[in-house]
């Protein structure tokens, strides 16, 4: 009795090239080292009352903190490691390579968090949401033993879940941005169905894993 044998589907086979080029567009503009700085400079200059005691120096110089440890740092991390060997590849496409990376940035998150918690004119948002970022790299380590959790999709559970956080506390309307963060959120994982391997799990995985690290940094901060 003969048995037939389904072949695994490669994601990058089975869309056309401009959906397959969008995807990636989409992967690297959102990608987890981009979205914390995004959420920062939202605080930093769109939110209308958070940073208002803060003169232009002083809110550039907020957002050069955040780009030093969520964006610099990590960045210079891979690179060493892939440059001495320690990683196969810059994109992190296995477990093992995750493994160093994620505790590094534990470091660096956590550096941020514990300064900013120490001056008392920043935020307590701001204070939050980088204990979220810390909070989240820990776990997504934890879920690295398990299955290849999608940082992309942690990253976007994290903003949105953020943005819909505040929107519930404070008097202002947050409807636009809800929308847009939820916008971000479903693009950035179908994104990844399309230019990753990564299964369901991973990514819906990964969207619960960011929303429950803001949930805990709320509890926490």
């Amino acid at each position: 009795m003969s048995s037939t044998l389904t072949p695994v589907l490669n994601p990058e086979k089975t869309h056309s090239w401009p959906i397959r080029l969008a995807a990636r567009f989409i992967s690297y503009t959102f990608h987890p080292v981009f979205l914390p700085l995004y959420v920062i400079a939202f605080l930093v200059f769109e939110h209308p009352f958070l940073f208002t005691g803060f003169d232009p120096r002083e809110k550039v110089q907020v957002l050069l903190q955040a780009t030093a440890m969520y964006l610099f740092f990590p960045l210079v991390t891979v690179l060493l490691l892939k440059a001495l060997g320690f990683i196969e590849s810059v994109q992190l496409k296995k477990q093992k390579d995750r493994i160093i990376p994620l505790v590094a940035c534990m470091i660096w998150y956590f550096w941020i968090w514990n300064v900013w918690r120490n001056l008392p004119e920043y935020p307590v948002e701001t204070v939050r949401f980088a204990l979220a970022v810390w909070i989240s790299s820990w776990a997504a380590l934890m879920a690295n033993v398990k299955m290849k959790i999608s940082l992309h999709a942690i990253a976007v559970g994290i903003a949105a879940t953020f943005i819909l956080s505040m929107a519930f506390v404070q008097a202002i309307h947050f409807g636009i941005y809800i929308a847009i963060s939820l916008f971000i959120a479903g693009l950035v994982c179908t994104a990844r169905f399309i230019a990753s391997d990564h299964t369901p799990a991973e990514v819906y995985g990964g969207l619960l894993l960011g929303a429950v690290s803001v949930l805990g940094a709320g509890v926490f901060a």
